[in-house]
């Protein structure tokens, strides 16, 4: 009887990691446009790509609903959740809301190592780009942690894991998006640029500053992808 009662957490934290890692493959190659807007999930056909049994895929596609990257379709399973103008609008409003408030209390309560992490991660960003040159436009993989990993910076001293998390998921849920802007950066250097403006306003710790720099930031996205005026 002991060893039954041992059995069932670790067959269920397999169960739980095998839908995790699911998750974690449906989701990457949907922000990296291998699973395009509006694709059918379908089982039989993930079970093959990904070699992963039918149910935990079943979980880790539930798990990606939640994230907003696909979407339900009553009995007759998943899809790759649209783009939309609309769509991004509601990740920025919603990035706008959480990032702010993340930010105010990070200037706060940030201490020099907070400090010293933004410049780190800024650095990390500006040898990437000077290394890779203009391929860095692409939103390859390494690229796009290092940006992750400044914006998550900035909000790092916020001291709230729900805040932080509600950052790195609707971050994501904005790569698809992010894509298409990066390919108008006309170079690496205005890159580099418009974060070390962000960056300075965060370290002279102007909260109004800050904020302001960081929505328009935030903001910048939906105005390049959906310029004013443009219809979907």
């Amino acid at each position: 009887m002991a060893g039954l009662a041992q059995d069932g957490p670790a067959d269920a934290n397999g169960s739980d990691t095998l839908s995790e890692r699911a998750a974690s493959l449906v989701e990457h190659d949907i922000i990296a446009g291998r699973l395009a807007p509006g694709a059918r999930l379908g089982i039989v056909d993930l079970v093959q790509r990904y070699e992963i049994g039918a149910t935990p895929l079943r979980e880790g596609l539930s798990r990606l609903v939640s994230r907003g990257l696909i979407v339900g379709i009553g009995q007759r399973g998943f899809r790759v959740a649209e783009v939309s103008r609309e769509d991004l609008a509601d990740i920025t409003r919603m990035r706008t809301v959480v990032e702010m408030e993340a930010l105010r209390l990070a200037i706060q309560n940030g201490d020099d190592a907070w400090e010293a992490g933004i410049l780190g991660a800024l650095h990390q960003m500006r040898r990437h780009i000077e290394r890779i040159g203009d391929k860095f436009r692409e939103g390859a993989p390494d690229f796009d942690r290092l940006h992750k990993g400044f914006h998550t910076a900035l909000l790092a001293a916020c001291g709230s894991k729900r805040l932080l998390s509600a950052h790195s998921e609707l971050y994501d849920q904005a790569y698809r998006y992010r894509r298409v802007m990066m390919r108008g950066f006309d170079s690496g250097t205005h890159f580099v640029a418009a974060h070390q403006v962000l960056a300075d306003r965060i370290l002279a710790r102007d909260i109004g500053a800050s904020q302001a720099t960081l929505e328009s930031h935030l903001r910048s996205t939906l105005a390049f992808v959906y310029p004013p005026g443009q219809g979907d």
